[in-house]
């Protein structure tokens, strides 16, 4: 059990646990004091350079409070006990002596407000900037109209189905560490904890991660909990499990989003864009989260050209310190808040041309590939115009005017909203990544181990926590292998079994984690056809390998893939000479570009204007993935993220006191989760452009639906609120700010 901060922001002066350590079942009470000099603080994964040259701030983060806490459920100490109810009443013992200091909970608090880490005394992390901003200048100074919009990306607590656990255990005879953790990355997990912060031999440490119970993001980080078991289970010499409960996971697991932006968008007289101007205001939270850093720069201003040929863009980010839990990557990560902002403000810009949505996004359509962003991607295939002329036929746009004149007659009011999303998965190259400050490779790796029965085992550095890994990579292999799909186990979440791989986050699993499995499958193949053309007398460029049979070009000579694999683990008629025994490969895949998925979604909504409940009636969402592999799986996960995605737009909003930094919607009956009923059938489609660069052609598809979703809703609120005089409205929906919203235009 931990000791957690019931203040936002406080100078630690004691902490006496006496009376708690003789308490009935009590083992050990760790505090800050104990672990100093024992260990490192837990480390950021990606390093920022500010617009001066200068390294971001990077403030230490101890894994228990060291003198100071910073937010509300920083970590104070660790208490372990025989049962969690003896650790709890424990913990509630510990009395810490605490003089309280102002928090600032919000950047603009930030900016003023009592430092929270000497090192960086204004707050502030980094200012960060991409793009031609004397370009844009020009522009803008010649523009015929420019269209402003400032809004806000709502704070989110990511609450996966199950809180993370961990057991961590020690074993004296060989000086070895197991953890067993609800982690994304594994591999990654091992290596910040051993090399970052305890100084422990990776080979020393055994990291497990079975059934991890859904992530959305929130799983990928090295968190303090982790560590501290770990540590101290070699401390004690007994294996130690902490298993978070909900408040805690609303309290301490990394928040996402929290964006405060400006847009602006010049255009000509015809309502063609000339250029885009963006300044955000990034929440860090009170410490770096493992891929905090990348969230508001690397993997949200470069996706700023969205689908647009815009000439010329220009985005500065400032990111600050608050007293607030640290906020890290949630599904999409930095691809959601810039489609939020850039699809919110082409919906104003069509606005206030005069044009209708599907118009000005077809007039500024990219239409030629590969394309060069202006602000560092290169998209490399896309259909845009396809994905919205499927999605206007799929939410029968036709008959909107019909629905609205009926919505009209209840006395509802009802409105349309469009986004045409893009977003990058798959992030790579290592070398290009490493050069904007990743601190980590981002290949992936797969083993394909062959059994002399023809039976196949996969090893792969992604993970799965619910995304059917399991079916679609055995799905690959199958059909590659031409051998039954039940013929294929698929192992992955254990540094001790599968090699070195970067776990799955940012929709990479099968095209990067799959791309991997197939240069195994390529190098399985090529042996396959020696020892084929051995056994038929045949050369190895006569062989053909198809549906499960290797053939002798322009012969009725056949062999099956089983015959091949039990003569290379049974290799009495072999070419010895030429190949080693056995069928087993190996493969790293490391991509040369991101996948780029997007699509266009539509939605509309009713709203009643007495009582301000807005009720989605229609979702239509076409997206284009490349090659899917399994239908089923693809439909699941785009409808999980419009779910997300819809949740956050109509009823998720993370709040902080902005006097106490006490966290105000700590559990469910504060902070609102959508429910089934809360949505229409969603009407989904599909178009295909495969990737150019992967051999599967795939390009992601895990959070595609919380990236387009919120700014179709929210534009198709703003559509129907405009009668009402309502000109500008920020997630989330709710009745309560709606209705607000309309008495206050009403004034």
């Amino acid at each position: 059990m931990f000791v957690r901060s019931p203040h936002a922001h406080a100078t630690i002066n004691s902490i006496d646990a006496a009376a708690a350590a003789a308490m009935p079942g009590v083992v050990r009470i760790f505090t800050g004091k104990d672990l100093e000099g024992q260990m490192g603080g837990l480390p950021c994964g990606w390093l920022i350079t500010d617009t001066d040259g200068q390294p971001m701030k990077e403030p230490p983060h101890p894994v228990l409070a060291q003198g100071k806490v910073r937010y509300v459920g920083d970590h104070v100490a660790m208490v372990v006990a025989e049962s969690l109810q003896q650790a709890k009443d424990a913990a509630e013992a510990v009395v810490v002596d605490y003089t309280p200091l102002s928090a600032a909970v919000t950047c603009e608090q930030a900016k003023s407000g009592a430092a929270l880490h000497a090192e960086a005394q204004d707050n502030h992390c980094y200012k960060w900037a991409i793009g031609d901003k004397a370009g844009v200048d020009a522009v803008f100074a010649s523009a015929a109209h420019i269209t402003k919009l400032d809004l806000t990306n709502n704070r989110l607590v990511p609450n996966p189905m199950e809180p993370r656990a961990v057991v961590g255990q020690y074993n004296r005879a060989s000086d070895e560490y197991t953890l067993h953790v609800a982690n994304q990355n594994p591999h990654v997990e091992r290596l910040l904890m051993t090399a970052f912060v305890l100084g422990l031999p990776e080979h020393k440490v055994r990291v497990i991660a079975p059934d991890v119970g859904g992530g959305f993001g929130s799983k990928i980080y090295l968190y303090a909990e982790d560590v501290a078991v770990t540590w101290a289970s070699k401390q004690i010499n007994r294996p130690i499990k902490w298993t978070s409960d909900r408040s805690e996971a609303f309290l301490s697991d990394a928040h996402g989003r929290d964006h405060v932006s400006t847009a602006e968008m010049a255009m000509d007289a015809e309502g063609h864009f000339l250029g885009l101007r963006v300044h955000t205001d990034a929440n860090l939270g009170a410490y770096l989260s493992t891929f905090a850093t990348a969230v508001p720069t690397i993997l949200y201003a470069t996706l700023l050209a969205g689908q647009y040929k815009t000439p010329v863009v220009y985005a500065e980010v400032d990111a600050y310190f608050t007293n607030t839990a640290p906020v890290d990557a949630y599904r999409g990560a930095g691809r959601p808040e810039a489609t939020y902002l850039l699809e919110r403000l082409v919906t104003r810009c069509a606005w206030e041309m005069g044009l209708s949505q599907a118009e000005i996004r077809r007039r500024n359509f990219i239409t030629e590939f590969p394309y060069q962003t202006p602000v560092a991607l290169q998209y490399d295939i896309g259909d845009y115009h396809a994905c919205l002329d499927e999605a206007e036929k799929l939410a029968d746009v036709a008959g909107y005017a019909a629905r609205k004149a009926a919505t009209e007659a209840k006395g509802l009011l009802r409105g349309v909203g469009y986004s045409s999303y893009i977003e990058a998965c798959g992030i790579a190259p290592s070398n290009i990544a490493g050069a904007l400050g990743a601190r980590a490779g981002l290949f992936e790796c797969g083993e394909v181990r062959v059994h002399p029965t023809g039976s196949v085992t996969v090893f792969t550095g992604s993970h799965s926590h619910g995304q059917g890994h399991e079916t679609t990579f055995a799905q690959v292999v199958a059909a590659r292998l031409g051998i039954d799909v039940d013929a294929v186990d698929v192992v992955h979440g254990d540094t001790g079994r599968v090699p070195f791989g970067m776990g799955t986050y940012g929709s990479r699993s099968i095209s990067v984690g799959g791309a991997a499995i197939m240069r195994a499958l390529d190098r399985i193949e090529a042996k396959a056809k020696k020892i084929a053309a051995h056994l038929m007398e045949a050369s190895d460029d006569d062989i053909e390998f198809a549906n499960g049979n290797f053939t002798v070009k322009g012969t009725d000579k056949t062999i099956p893939f089983a015959q091949v694999a039990l003569t290379a683990y049974v290799p009495h008629n072999y070419p010895l000479d030429k190949l080693e025994p056995g069928l087993n490969e190996t493969a790293f895949y490391d991509p040369t570009n991101f996948t780029f998925p997007a699509g266009t979604y539509i939605c509309e909504v009713e709203i009643d204007p007495n009582t301000g409940v807005v009720r989605v009636d229609r979702f239509s969402a076409v997206d284009d993935f490349g090659t899917i592999i399994n239908p089923m799986i693809v439909e699941g996960q785009v409808h999980g993220g419009l779910v997300q995605g819809i949740g956050q737009a109509l009823l998720e909003n993370c709040v902080y006191d902005t006097e106490t930094g006490q966290l105000l919607t700590g559990s469910f009956q504060d902070y609102a989760m959508p429910r089934a009923d809360d949505f229409p059938e969603f009407k989904l489609g599909h178009v295909c452009t495969p990737c150019t660069h992967n051999p599967l052609g795939t390009k992601g598809c895990g959070e595609a639906g919380a990236i387009g979703s919120p700014p179709a809703v929210i534009n198709a609120v703003l559509d129907a609120l405009q009668p009402m005089g309502v000109k500008e409205f920020d997630m989330p929906a709710t009745p309560a700010r709606v209705w607000a919203a309309i008495q206050a235009a009403k004034a």
